[in-house]
């Protein structure tokens, strides 16, 4: 998606090693999945409770398994011969399934405590967790023009209610398991990760894809408004999905990160009516706004400062907003012509 030079990765990984992906039927562990297949692995088990037929990708030559996760026993089936595990296993969603399911937000934390003890007990090589920004303290978050977040601004503790609470604690499980009994595990913070092959409607979909439906339906339907949740003046920053695999396989294998969670994310901050922006241009459109002022908003700015992973990694997600977003709008708008047209799609499926 850019031109510019792709980091070298240092792996103590063979070709032929088992790397088990928790979560593949979604969004970003799919792109993992398919991301590791592409760099030429040829063991890699992708495991998911949806079945199958829900998956957003499947890949061939993957070995695919549909268990629940928080289930002890799936757990240790899970990672049986394994060398490397990539848990991005959650129940979740955009902000309106996460201020809305915070239970089954942090139920997601018998997904990490049974993942991380099998991972131990099997002898795994290294440990990924997929974290959030949701961990951080919401009260430094309250302003648009928020300061951009750095990775010790997670303490004092006040997480987002649901998921963010849940992240952090599991956090603390792959930090001790690396203080007590010496396993490597590392911990990436994503920042809004958006891009193909994920959620664009349904519920539980991000802003940028949910903007991109939008104005694909105005554009199929007539309609001149498009409604948005608050009054778009809420700032977030925004990864494309190519930065957040790559920057997964570079934070896990750097020792210099072990149990020590980074930021995954890009700088570029940009408000909602931006983004909105941005997708009208894309579509060749302009549509009045309307503001849902009772929607789910989440907190009013976040950020992520990226001075710890340029110092570490001497890199950072790059992608432009522009660029991202262009291929993100053309997929949405294909989904939604397949699926005016009787086809199967991602939504179709979940």
């Amino acid at each position: 998606m850019n031109d510019k030079q792709t980091p070298d990765v240092n792996r103590d990984l063979k070709k032929d090693d088992l790397i088990v992906i928790a979560g593949a039927g979604g969004f970003i562990a799919g792109a993992l999945v398919r991301y590791f297949h592409d760099l030429g692995f040829s063991r890699i088990r992708a495991i998911d409770k949806k079945p199958l037929p829900h998956w957003y990708q499947q890949v061939p030559g993957v070995e695919n398994l549909s268990l629940d996760l928080s289930e002890k026993v799936n757990a240790i089936r899970a990672v049986e011969g394994a060398v490397e595990v990539y848990n991005l296993a959650a129940d979740m969603g955009g902000m309106g399934f996460i201020e809305r399911f915070r239970v089954e937000c942090l139920r997601s934390i018998l997904i990490n405590t049974h993942m991380i003890e099998a991972s131990y007990n099997a002898g795994i090589k290294r440990y990924f967790f997929s974290s959030s920004a949701c961990a951080y303290n919401t009260e430094l978050q309250k302003d648009p023009n928020v300061r951009a977040l750095k990775e010790s601004d997670a303490y004092p503790a006040m997480a987002e209610r649901g998921y963010g609470w849940e992240k952090l604690l599991s956090e603390m499980f792959c930090e001790e398991y690396w203080a007590e009994r010496g396993m490597k595990t590392f911990i990436a913070r994503f920042h809004n990760v958006y891009g193909p092959y994920g959620t664009w409607d349904g519920g539980r979909e991000k802003a940028p894809a949910a903007m991109c439906r939008k104005v694909i339906e105005a554009k199929d339907s007539g309609a001149t408004e498009i409604i948005i949740w608050g009054d778009g003046h809420q700032t977030r920053s925004f990864m494309y999905i190519d930065d957040c695999v790559l920057g997964i396989d570079l934070i896990t294998h750097c020792d210099e990160l072990i149990a020590t969670p980074i930021n995954l994310g890009s700088s570029d901050l940009v408000s909602i009516n931006g983004l909105v922006s941005l997708v009208e241009k894309i579509g060749g459109i302009k549509l009045e706004r309307k503001y849902d002022l009772e929607a789910p908003t989440g907190v009013a700015g976040r950020n992520s400062d990226n001075t710890f992973i340029q110092q570490v990694l001497k890199w950072e997600p790059n992608t432009p907003l522009d660029i991202g977003m262009q291929a993100t709008y053309s997929w949405i708008e294909q989904q939604f012509v397949d699926r005016k047209a009787g086809k199967n799609t991602v939504i179709d499926r979940l």
